[in-house]
């Protein structure tokens, strides 16, 4: 029996066998998930000959010792914002010894929203040697903050996906 929905450890389940298969390795640099990713991935028996790292990155500081992420970054755009979601997808990589990563931030709620930033707005960020780093965005709504990080759980997966 799992923590996680059924739903998401299939996804899990494929996402580890596809990197399996293609003998690559995965990091997660995630701040509004806490760390939930890597915890999902890891779920998962045998996990370990694929997940090689996950950065649990709340704080700027964080963002910025661990990720190598710029601090003149998140003064100008905000923790929540694409640059900082390809720069910690950048940052995983380099910090790691993984073949693709993933990125999360975001405001989970149920307060720290914003106007330009309400609660439920993420950012993702994927990268993997030799490619351009992928972002997406979602705006999921203020829908329970364990309903925004399952979510994005999924969300990350897939994009995990995008990038084989």
């Amino acid at each position: 029996m799992s923590i996680f929905p059924r739903r998401l450890v299939h996804l899990a389940e494929l996402t580890l066998a596809d990197a399996r298969e293609a003998k690559l390795k995965l990091v997660t640099a995630e701040s509004c998930t806490g760390g939930l990713i890597a915890g999902l991935l890891t779920e998962i028996a045998g996990s370990s000959d694929v997940v090689e790292r996950g950065f649990v990155v709340y704080s700027n500081e964080a963002k910025r010792e661990m990720l190598d992420v710029p601090g003149d970054l998140i003064a100008d755009f905000g923790a929540v914002s694409e640059p900082v979601a390809r720069a910690m997808a950048e940052g995983a990589l380099k910090n790691s010894r993984a073949h693709i990563s993933v990125s999360v931030t975001g405001v989970a709620g149920p307060g720290g929203g914003t106007p330009m930033k309400p609660v439920g707005l993420v950012h993702f960020g994927a990268a993997r040697q030799g490619r351009s780093i992928l972002h997406e965005m979602q705006r999921f709504g203020d829908i329970g903050r364990e309903e925004i990080r399952i979510k994005s759980i999924e969300t990350a997966l897939n994009l995990i996906r995008r990038m084989m």
